[in-house]
């Protein structure tokens, strides 16, 4: 049997597949069982930030691998430490503490459970076209229904306003209100970017009514947008961040990092695996290659490359191109699907955001040359 046939056969069918069966990546380029090289734009969903296979990270993992691989919460350990100490160092200087687990939709959940358990309220606003992850409250903040039908009922307390609309949220606001939730740039969305003046209206509204403001990060975080975070843009200071995806450099681990607002005291949360010896030391070497290599100010001038290169060519299809960092959304006047596997076969992986936006988010290290490649592949695939 194929490697898909294997697959096919025992896994539950919760995808929808591409016909490709990846066996080796480097920088921003993948292979396939049959040779076939790809420019990755997807990146495991935005994961691969320092590039696939990043020689750093992997003589971090081999060398603890050696030591120890899992220790638990309850037993302090040197990785573990270093790990925290390093995140620390690079989050906006209001965030003192950070909890570690696995993923992005686990920060959300334990984001959640501590706004809650800090002002001992109960509801959520939430922004439309958001997307925060699959578990039951990640789910619940999100707004797509799709992602919500046949799992009804939800948790309770989480209300939606239109992302940029303050009026509306202001309104949404009762003494419920726990904290409010939002992504600085949607991801999943279509790489909608926040207007400043609304989260400066949101922190102000926060900081007055005692609420507590929750920037998800998992996705625009860590040098994608070109800064650090994407909050930086906007010079605002979330009471909790969330962050995921690319922290360890592929490897599983997500980090709820808070400010003085938050109180989680013992027995409240926990992690079986989060912070882990293995993934911490993976999480230092993907930091340290983000600070070294500058990896935000790469995004930055490559994705001004990019618009400034896509930019140049008539494309009748395409409706507008959104652009932050190396976080790129070409939202086209037709559906994306024919032509995100029409790129494939020219040897281009993307992703999808919606039913017409194509979203890029490949390593911060890819090439120029390797952009002009994708840009080719993308003008030769909408002119037809």
């Amino acid at each position: 049997m194929s490697i898909k046939d294997i697959q096919e056969k025992y896994e539950f069918d919760v995808y929808q597949k591409r016909d490709i069966v990846l066996v080796k990546g480097k920088g921003a380029k993948v292979w396939d069982e049959n040779g076939k090289q790809y420019i990755d734009c997807a990146a495991g969903h935005g994961v691969a930030l320092v590039g696939h296979c990043n020689d750093r990270v992997i003589e971090a993992i081999k060398n603890q691998s050696r030591k120890l691989i899992t220790c638990p919460g309850i037993i302090y350990t040197e990785q573990r430490a270093l790990f925290l100490e390093k995140l620390m160092s690079i989050v906006p200087n209001n965030l003192k503490k950070a909890f570690l687990c696995n993923s992005g939709t686990e920060s959300i959940e334990a984001a959640l459970k501590f706004a809650r358990f800090s002002t001992k309220r109960t509801d959520f606003i939430c922004m439309m076209r958001s997307f925060h992850g699959r578990t039951f409250a990640a789910m619940s903040a999100a707004f797509n229904p799709k992602y919500k039908q046949d799992f009804e009922p939800l948790v309770p307390g989480f209300h939606f306003v239109p992302f940029n609309n303050f009026e509306k949220l202001r309104a949404a606001v009762t003494d419920k209100t726990a904290a409010v939730l939002l992504e600085p740039i949607q991801g999943e969305g279509g790489i909608n970017i926040a207007e400043k003046t609304f989260l400066q209206n949101v922190r102000e509204l926060c900081d007055e009514q005692d609420i507590v403001l929750i920037f998800d990060e998992v996705q625009c975080g860590l040098c994608r947008t070109g800064e650090m975070f994407g909050c930086d843009h906007f010079d605002i200071q979330p009471d909790i961040l969330c962050l995921a995806k690319g922290l360890a450099g592929g490897v599983p681990l997500g980090a709820v990092v808070c400010s003085d607002k938050i109180d989680v005291p013992i027995g409240r949360h926990g992690s079986t695996f989060g912070g882990n010896p293995l993934s911490c030391a993976a999480g230092i070497a993907a930091i340290d290659f983000m600070l070294e290599e500058d990896l935000a100010g790469q995004a930055k001038e490559k994705g001004e490359y990019f618009e400034e290169r896509f930019s140049k060519h008539d494309l009748a299809k395409v409706r507008e191109v959104r652009v932050k960092g190396l976080m790129i959304g070409i939202e086209l006047k037709v559906r994306s699907k024919p032509y995100l596997e029409a790129l494939a076969e020219k040897g281009v992986l993307a992703l999808p955001a919606g039913p017409t936006v194509i979203r890029l988010l490949p390593p911060l290290v890819i090439t120029r040359e390797e952009l002009d490649s994708v840009i080719e592949s993308f003008v030769e695939v909408l002119k037809q």
